[in-house]
């Protein structure tokens, strides 16, 4: 009998020892799980603030307004400029001082009066991205398209802007801040008025040498080219490329206003990076449009 209680003694004794030892084990399998999903938090953690981190330019899908194109553009691999943001209410057309508005306005109630010299000269200085020229705007060239310019200008319009229409061989367009390519000859800048054109005889001699290569030029939404006199220039512009001239010669239809004077190869530049459907493969940015009077 006492072997038997015995027995019984070491038969409890091995099953409570069985019970504390299968508790043990829980609570080791339990620290390892809670140390095994700290680490995997960690490695969350590191991973998603590695990507956030990241530099560099960021591809994303871009169309031209008057294209279904759906080819990828880059933004530039200089840093995206930031700008004041757009007003959202048509603001008097009151002419800016010389050193410019305090703040940046891209919507008016209508077009500016005079705010320049019929007689003046100007010189429009253009700071990309990839670089800067400078374009001589005489207002006798036309006095409604450079009075437009400079009030724009000093009222910051441009800046931050980038050229939305690129077509190697033919134009470097620019001037819409919406970036779309509408915006600056229906919405925006709220009005629009109208140039003067080259001569008439451009059309019946499409080798009169009436756009030259680095000609600034008002771009229009004219529907009847025919019609001269349409008011529908606005505030989007373009500069001729080498080879664009013959096509704009045989349409003489935009406003000319000003002409490259130094820097050509960086408008050039540009227009390397446009395609066929004007969609440019790498955006320039508009920096800053800075105008100075240099003669009255």
């Amino acid at each position: 009998m006492p072997s038997e209680k015995r027995a019984r003694q070491r038969a409890a004794r091995a099953q409570k020892q069985a019970v504390v030892e299968r508790r043990r084990k829980r609570r080791r399998n339990g620290r390892r799980g809670l140390i095994a999903l700290a680490l995997v938090a960690v490695i969350v953690i590191v991973v998603v603030l590695i990507q956030s981190s990241g530099s560099g330019p960021k591809k994303k899908s871009s169309s031209p307004a008057t294209s279904s194109s759906s080819s990828t553009t880059t933004t530039s691999t200089f840093a995206v400029p930031t700008t004041q943001p757009f007003n959202t209410t048509a603001a008097d057309p009151t002419c800016p001082p010389a050193k410019g508005s305090s703040k940046r306005v891209v919507w008016f109630k209508h077009a500016p009066g005079d705010c320049i010299k019929k007689t003046s000269v100007w010189d429009a200085t253009f700071s990309t991205s990839v670089g800067s020229f400078t374009v001589k705007m005489p207002a006798a060239s036309s006095y409604a398209a450079v009075n437009n310019f400079v009030f724009l200008a000093r009222y910051h319009y441009y800046d931050g802007t980038f050229f939305h229409r690129v077509i190697p061989g033919f134009v470097v367009q620019g001037g819409d801040p919406t970036g779309t390519g509408s915006g600056g000859t229906h919405h925006l800048p709220g009005y629009s008025f109208t140039g003067n054109y080259p001569p008439a005889s451009c059309k019946t001699n499409v080798t009169a040498a009436c756009y030259q290569v680095g000609d600034l030029v008002m771009a229009n939404s004219n529907p009847n080219p025919q019609v001269q006199d349409a008011s529908t220039d606005g505030s989007q512009f373009f500069f001729v490329l080498p080879g664009g001239q013959t096509t704009l010669n045989g349409e003489p239809t935009y406003t000319i206003f000003g002409q490259v004077t130094s820097g050509l190869s960086v408008v050039e530049k540009i227009g390397s990076l446009g395609t066929s459907s004007g969609t440019p493969k790498t955006k320039v940015y508009l920096l800053k449009v800075t105008v100075t009077q240099v003669k009255a």
